[in-house]
């Protein structure tokens, strides 16, 4: 008995350590690039790119199988960071993927909802909390503002509200003109 746990113990650590070493030798590296491109896009997770993430998405730019400029979450900021991350030039908004529009987080009236877990379902990134036949809420430091949960909800009880402007989340407008345009203006 105790040679038969000795051997199994044995036979256990040589197949543990050939593992570890082929878990080291045989590692697979992700393309830095592909990590660099998804850490620019929104993490919507909306699909409106034709992808199903950020993920596949920035793995589609990066074999130069998508352009730049499909993701209307991330909007004109998104695709001049893209075409500075890969020198190319930026290109306007596919009107084909959406438009561009101010960012919202998703609230559902809980006097309305009847909680039959569509929603849920529909949620990329687990914002909404419930359970069946009780009444949900939205996470909203979770929620993206995809709008992939209004479509399914058969009561209408979600609604996407607009995030006010504060310190959080002002940001800096872009210039409408070129810089060049007007340095000529102040030097005539």
């Amino acid at each position: 008995m105790l040679t038969s746990i000795l051997a199994l113990s044995a036979l256990a650590l040589v197949f543990g350590l050939i593992l570890g070493f082929a878990a080291i030798r045989f590692k697979v590296e992700g393309d830095p690039l592909v990590e660099q491109i998804d850490a620019q896009l929104p993490q919507t997770q909306c699909g409106q790119c034709g992808f199903p993430g950020c993920r596949p998405y920035a793995e589609a730019i990066a074999s130069e199988d998508a352009e730049i400029n499909q993701c209307p979450p991330g909007g004109e900021a998104t695709i001049y960071a893209l075409a500075d991350l890969l020198d190319r030039e930026p290109l306007p908004l596919n009107p084909d993927n959406g438009a561009e529009s101010v960012k919202t987080v998703a609230f559902i009236d809980e006097q309305t909802c009847i909680g039959c877990t569509l929603c849920i379902q529909a949620c990329p990134v687990d914002a909404i909390l419930g359970a069946a036949k009780q009444m949900h809420t939205i996470i909203e430091s979770e929620c993206t503002g995809c709008d992939l949960c209004l479509p399914p909800c058969p009561v209408d009880c979600i609604e996407m509200i607009e995030i006010k402007e504060d310190m959080l989340t002002w940001k800096w407008p872009y210039p409408q003109e070129p810089a060049a345009n007007s340095q000529q203006e102040i030097s005539t």
